[in-house]
């Protein structure tokens, strides 16, 4: 029997902690049409409206000299995010605020900062979670504060299963059902500037990160949540949303994603065709 792997040293990646980053950007409406063409939708913000709750993860990412891409699509480790030396990394959740609209059309600046790098083992091996808080500002005024969650990983070993996910909730109030195909992951991709191959590269995806085929974007889950929340709450203005990642969603694999009443607010989640749990939230309005 093979020993636990050995816990990575707290210290290996303190420097990072507290590092900054500092990024402009404008909230074009060509890009905010194109987002909304490529989530289905009939009509997009225009100049001086406020954008819908997550759009905001279409602007301020880096897009990279080829030189400068790792082997799995992401810009190279050692940046702003510290090398952390494992292979895969995932988006796992994240906290945000909308404190203020942010507008289309007007510039604004996303000053981020490493919070906490926290190493720990498991069965599936050593991870790393790194917390990055973002503030997005825009003519003075702070207008999202959000905290994401990154993880590292290491690479899978070959023949492991899959974890088991977790039933979704019942009792949803409503349910919405998405085909995502892979136009859908390539556009999205795009426009989030998301090199990450697993995306739009089915090989890679299963030979070198052994999943059975292209995986849904996390941040696409999480902005169709925060869509349906928005849709549920007609005339009430996000003010919260808070969400987990559970397990992993499939091109060409239909998917729910459902809400239910909850005491502030709402629940949310979306399910695979097995009603297996992929994404937990909790949505507050104002």
């Amino acid at each position: 029997m093979s020993a636990d792997p050995a816990p990575i040293a707290a210290d290996d990646f303190s420097d990072a902690v507290g590092r900054t980053e500092n990024r402009l950007a404008a909230i074009d409406p060509e890009r905010v049409e194109a987002l909304a063409a490529t989530l289905d939708l009939a009509t997009a913000p225009r100049a001086g409206e406020e954008l819908p709750p997550a759009w905001h993860w279409i602007f301020f990412n880096p897009f990279v000299r080829r030189s400068e891409v790792g082997a799995d699509g992401h810009p190279k480790r050692g940046g702003f995010l510290p090398d952390v030396g494992l292979p895969r990394r995932m988006w796992a959740g994240g906290r945000l605020r909308y404190l203020a609209p942010l507008r289309v059309d007007s510039p604004a600046e996303r000053v981020s900062e490493i919070l906490s790098v926290t190493p720990k083992s498991g069965k599936a091996g050593r991870l790393l979670f790194v917390t990055v808080r973002h503030r997005i500002l825009q003519d003075g005024r702070l207008a999202i504060e959000e905290e994401q969650d990154i993880v590292y990983r290491e690479a899978p070993q070959p023949g492991a299963p899959a974890p088991v996910p977790p039933p979704a909730p019942e009792g949803a109030m409503i349910s919405e059902v998405i085909s995502p195909d892979p136009v859908l992951l390539f556009r999205f991709s795009a426009l989030t500037s998301n090199g990450h191959r697993i995306h739009y590269d089915a090989p890679y995806a299963r030979d070198e990160e052994g999943y059975p085929g292209l995986v849904v974007h996390g941040p696409l889950i999480s902005t169709l949540l925060q869509g349906l929340a928005s849709r549920v709450r007609p005339g009430k203005r996000l003010s919260r949303f808070d969400f987990r990642a559970v397990s992993p969603l499939f091109v060409d694999s239909p998917f729910m994603i459902e809400a239910a009443e909850a005491e502030g607010g709402l629940r949310l989640w979306a399910k695979n065709a097995t009603g297996a749990l992929a994404m937990t939230a909790e949505a507050e309005f104002e």
